[in-house]
């Protein structure tokens, strides 16, 4: 090889070991990956554009039913936060070591009982549920909303009248979707997951006293990237704050 071809070599090696030891852009370095439940969905959504567009971060989510969104964690998915509809899925988490001592309640919301736009609102839609009509839940066992909405069905004397007329939903949003569609005539989800939808409509609200405490916590995964900490922060924001409630969800203190 002559000098002149030696010299051509020497500087591309040079070039491309400089470019593999340049810093990633500040984008791809700072991106945090976030597992939430689905009934999240909009609120997170909107929070994580303005999280991005404020502080130059990029934000990847994932929604599902927070049973199903422990169970990824839980078998290695590579998430920095996770925020769930039901505490007892993060302990679960916590006793097999996914999550850092970063912790916080961020939300709660409250059970409403949906049907289609322009069915009566009557004292107990219950009492007019008649031949086939059926009644949507969340899958007690894996969605917070499913087991929420047993609890209240049991303890409220309605079980016995409508355990034969169930049908399971994989997450509230698919709940949501039975009524909306009319493959159920009423359906258990949160409140947040009426808001802004003119195709359905709460027919009875649980008095306080029935009310379950609904409490949305959130954590930091062990292993979690750097920007897990600033934006589990930014969730506890006023701004996020004034997005959740939006969305039909109340401070958690």
């Amino acid at each position: 090889m002559n000098r002149k071809s030696l010299s051509r070599a020497l500087t591309g090696l040079i070039l491309v070991t400089l470019a593999s030891c340049a810093p990633a852009s500040p984008r791809q370095d700072r991106t945090v990956t976030v597992f939430a439940a689905a009934s999240l969905t909009d609120a997170l959504t909107e929070i994580a554009a303005d999280y991005e567009r404020n502080e130059g971060a990029a934000v990847r989510l994932s929604f599902g039913a927070s049973g199903a969104v422990a169970r990824q964690i839980q078998a290695g998915a590579p998430a920095d936060v996770v925020v769930l509809a039901d505490p007892e899925w993060m302990d679960r988490l916590g006793a097999a070591g996914r999550l850092t001592d970063r912790r916080v309640d961020l939300v709660r919301n409250d059970l409403v009982v949906i049907a289609p736009t322009g069915t009566a609102r009557l004292a107990d839609p219950f009492s007019t549920l008649a031949g086939d009509d059926r009644v949507a839940i969340g899958d007690p066992e894996s969605v917070p909303a499913g087991a929420y909405a047993r609890t209240w069905l049991q303890t409220s004397g309605r079980w016995d009248a409508v355990k034969d007329r169930l049908v399971f939903g994989t997450d509230v949003r698919a709940v949501r979707a039975f009524v909306s569609r009319g493959e159920a005539a009423l359906g258990v989800v949160y409140r947040s997951d009426v808001v802004g939808r003119t195709d359905l409509r709460i027919v009875l609200e649980p008095p306080a006293a029935e009310q379950p405490a609904i409490v949305y916590p959130a954590a930091k995964i062990v292993g979690g990237g750097r920007e897990a900490q600033a934006f589990l922060d930014y969730l506890g924001t006023p701004a996020a704050a004034a997005v959740f409630r939006r969305h039909g969800f109340e401070p958690a203190i």
